[in-house]
C-alpha cells in the first residue's frame, strides 16, 4: 500500500485535539486511532507493540542479523490534528494527474490555486490529496504516520537490512503536550526523527526558543468626573505595556530566524485587564533579552502607577533543539546523505514553531524533523502529493541504510 492511500484512510479518523482538556489524550478519538495503529503494526510484523492509556504507541523492528550493534534509530509522528476544525467531518479527495491549475474545493466554496500557493505548479502531473474545503486534511501529521507505517511494511515485506528501529506515535502535539509523556526507555532509540514537515529535501534541526507571557493589570475605578490623578484605567495601562514592545517584532513582520512578540489575547476594562503573549526567538541570547524587555516594561509601569498594578508571569515552553542536536550531529548528517541519495540537495530550514523533536532533544534524545510532502497545514487548503510522500518513505529507508553501513 502506498503512503497516500494510508493517509486517505487515516484522515477520516477523528483525532482533533481539544484545547484546554485536563487529560491525555485530550480526545478519545486519538486513543482509538492509537489502538488501531498498534493492531496494524502487529499485522505488519513489528515487535513489542504497545499502545498505552495515554495514546502513545511503541513498536520495534529488531536488527537484521549481524547489525545488532548499530544505533537504534527511531521515527515518530503525532496522531492529533488541530483543534480548530472538526475531526469527524474530514472528506479527503484524490486528484490524479493534477494539471497544475486551480482546484475547486466545492463544499467550502474555496479554490486551491497556484496564485496563493506557487509551489503547486511544480506538482503538475502528481496525484494530490486535498480537502473538501471545510476542514483540514489532517496531513499534519497523519502523512507522517502513514509514511512511517509504509516504511515498516516495506522493511518487513522486502526484507530490507537494517539496524534496530523504534517506532513511536504521540498524542496532542498541536496543543503543546506532544512527546512529554513518551517513555524513552520503552521507546529505546538512541537517535530519532520526527516526520512532521513540509517539502522533500528540507531538514529541520533548529526551532524557536519559546515562552508564554500573561500580563494582569489591576485598575482603580472612580467616577470619571472626579478621576483627575486618581483613576487607573487597567485597559489603558495594558495598551501602554504593549506600546513598549517593538512595533515591528510581530509574526506578520518577521521571517526565518527573526523572533517576535505575538499578542494572542486581550480582555478587560477599567477595573482589570489581561493580555496574553507568546514569545519566540531562535537565538538564546535574544530570547532572554525579549523576556527581560517585558520584565522591564512591567517594572516601569509599577513605578508609574504603584507597585502591584501590573503582574507579569512568564512560562518557558520549549527550547531550540540545536543545542542538544550538536553533540550528536551525525543524526543530521545521515539525513543529509539520505536526502542526496534521493537526488536532492538538502535544505536546512528553521522551524518557526516547535516540534515533538524539541521536547525529546531536551530530554536527551536528539531528534531533528523530516518532511512529509504535505503543504498548507492547519487550514482547509491543506494538501499532499502522493509522489512526494513516496519519497519521504524512501528517505526513511535511506536513513536506515546509512546507519546500517
Amino acid at each position: 500500500m502506498r503512503a497516500y492511500e494510508r493517509l486517505v484512510r487515516y484522515a477520516q479518523a477523528d483525532t482533533a485535539a481539544v484545547e484546554g482538556a485536563d487529560s491525555t489524550p485530550s480526545s478519545q478519538g486519538q486513543l482509538r486511532f492509537a489502538r488501531m495503529l498498534a493492531g496494524e503494526l502487529t499485522e505488519l510484523g513489528a515487535k513489542d507493540v504497545y499502545a498505552d492509556e495515554y495514546a502513545y504507541v511503541y513498536a520495534r523492528l529488531p536488527a537484521s542479523p549481524g547489525m545488532e550493534d548499530r544505533p537504534c534509530v527511531g521515527f515518530l509522528a503525532h496522531l492529533d490534528t488541530v483543534p480548530d476544525f472538526p475531526g469527524d467531518k474530514v472528506r479527503p479527495r484524490v486528484i490524479e494527474n493534477y494539471d497544475g491549475g486551480d482546484v475547486a474545493l466545492p463544499a467550502g466554496g474555496r479554490v486551491l490555486s497556484p496564485r496563493d500557493f506557487p509551489h503547486l505548479t511544480a506538482l503538475k502531473g502528481h496525484t494530490l490529496v486535498v480537502t473538501d474545503g471545510t476542514t483540514v486534511l489532517g496531513a499534519d501529521d497523519k502523512a507522517g504516520v502513514a509514511e512511517i507505517m509504509t516504511a515498516v511494511e516495506r522493511i518487513t515485506a522486502e526484507g530490507i537490512p537494517h539496524g534496530p528501529v523504534a517506532v513511536g506515535f504521540c498524542p496532542d502535539e498541536e496543543i503543546g503536550h506532544g512527546a512529554g509523556l513518551l517513555d524513552l526507555e520503552r521507546f529505546g532509540a538512541e537517535l530519532a526523527y520526527t516526520l512532521d514537515g513540509g517539502d522533500v529535501g528540507e531538514i529541520e534541526y533548529e526551532n524557536f526558543n519559546a515562552a508564554s507571557a500573561e500580563l494582569k493589570v489591576r485598575g482603580f475605578n472612580v467616577h470619571p468626573g472626579s478621576a483627575k490623578n486618581t483613576m487607573i484605567n487597567a485597559m489603558l495601562v495594558a495598551m501602554e505595556f504593549n506600546r513598549m514592545l517593538p512595533e515591528g517584532d510581530t509574526p506578520r513582520d518577521t521571517e526565518l530566524y527573526e523572533g517576535f512578540f505575538h499578542l494572542i489575547g486581550a480582555e478587560g476594562g477599567v477595573e482589570s485587564a489581561r493580555l496574553e503573549y507568546i514569545i519566540r526567538d531562535h537565538d538564546a541570547g535574544a530570547f532572554e533579552a525579549r523576556k527581560n524587555m517585558m520584565r522591564h516594561a512591567a517594572k516601569l509601569l509599577n513605578g508609574k502607577y504603584g507597585e502591584g498594578t501590573v503582574e507579569l508571569t512568564l512560562k518557558e515552553q520549549y527550547r531550540n533543539m540545536l543545542e542538544m542536536v550538536k553533540p550528536r550531529f551525525e543524526v543530521v548528517e545521515k539525513a543529509m546523505e539520505a536526502t542526496r541519495d534521493l537526488g536532492l540537495e538538502p535544505k536546512t530550514v528553521p522551524v518557526r514553531g516547535g516540534t515533538d523533536g524539541a521536547q525529546l532533544s531536551y530530554r536527551g534524545l536528539p531528534c531533528p524533523n523530516l518532511p512529509t510532502g504535505s503543504f498548507a497545514h492547519h487550514g482547509p487548503y491543506e494538501h499532499a502529493s502522493a509522489e512526494k510522500m513516496d519519497m519521504c518513505v524512501q528517505l526513511v529507508l535511506n536513513i536506515l541504510k546509512r546507519f546500517a553501513e
